[in-house]
């Protein structure tokens, strides 16, 4: 078996499916005898957020198709676009990783530039994606943002998936978005932390042996059994799903857990970098 998984064609806003969506509830709505400013008060938006949903520069949400897929009578033929679409809220790279995770029943995250996306506060979030080269337009940040905040449902999920994160102690002390941001970003770390089905742990600095050298990367195990990694750089991933290649960064975050700090003690030092001024 191949050790990677093909990787799904990008959509940018403004092309694409987005753009096929978009055409396609704009015929469904003048079929339909509505202008953007009735169908807007029908569903709940503004009369230039259709506008830039058939046009292709806005997202909408999943909840908005099904909504007007009803309204304009399309006889589901928007809500079967809802998935296609909603994967367009990820940066091509993490589209596949990102239905995965969606499923996986275990996960296991190693992060050594930032804390993980399952974890981010919207302030921090927001000052990753504001730093991201090359730029980002503002509005590709909000869709970004808020498909990011929308991944953290799996924290909530019922039946509960266990996870858990080992993250380099440096990207703790890392200020981004400043003093503020960090200090929040750092106690939803000890709230987050409190929950059953997560654990955190920090790998110290101080550490002369480290397992974790070759870089971050994601594993998961899916409901089938299934266990798959993944892992990106500079935009650049790959969702690994030969047996060995997985086997291979198992043994790698065993190793780093047992080197990382345990979470009780990664707890009283994120408790301990928050009381520091």
């Amino acid at each position: 078996m191949d050790d990677e998984v093909q990787q799904p064609e990008e959509y940018e806003v403004g092309t694409g499916i987005l753009c096929v969506f978009g055409r396609q509830l704009k015929l469904f709505r003048e079929r339909a005898g509505l202008d953007r400013a009735r169908l807007g008060s029908l569903t709940g938006y503004s009369a230039s957020t259709i506008a830039s949903f058939e046009q292709g520069r806005r997202i909408p949400p999943p909840r908005f198709i099904d909504q007007v897929d009803e309204v304009v009578d399309a006889g589901g033929v928007l809500s079967t676009s809802k998935e296609e679409v909603a994967r367009a809220q990820y940066p091509a790279f993490f589209q596949g990783a990102a239905k995965l995770e969606a499923e996986a029943v275990v996960l296991h995250v190693y992060a050594t530039q930032a804390v993980p996306g399952l974890l981010q506060t919207e302030e921090y979030a927001r000052a990753v994606f504001a730093m991201w080269r090359p730029q980002l337009d503002e509005e590709v940040i909000e869709q970004r943002l808020a498909a990011r905040l929308a991944r953290q449902e799996i924290i909530e999920r019922r039946p509960s998936p266990h996870l858990s994160f080992v993250i380099e102690e440096a990207v703790l002390l890392r200020p981004l978005g400043g003093g503020a941001v960090r200090r929040g970003q750092l106690e939803q770390l000890l709230l987050i932390g409190e929950k059953r089905n997560v654990e955190i742990q920090v790998m110290p600095l101080c550490r002369q042996e480290h397992a974790g050298l070759a870089g971050p990367f994601t594993l998961m195990e899916m409901k089938d059994g299934r266990r798959i990694a993944y892992a990106e750089v500079q935009g650049d991933s790959r969702v690994h799903t030969e047996r060995q290649k997985v086997r291979e960064l198992e043994r790698t975050y065993g190793s780093l857990r047992a080197q990382a700090h345990t979470p009780a003690e990664s707890r009283a030092l994120i408790e301990r970098l928050l009381g520091e001024r």
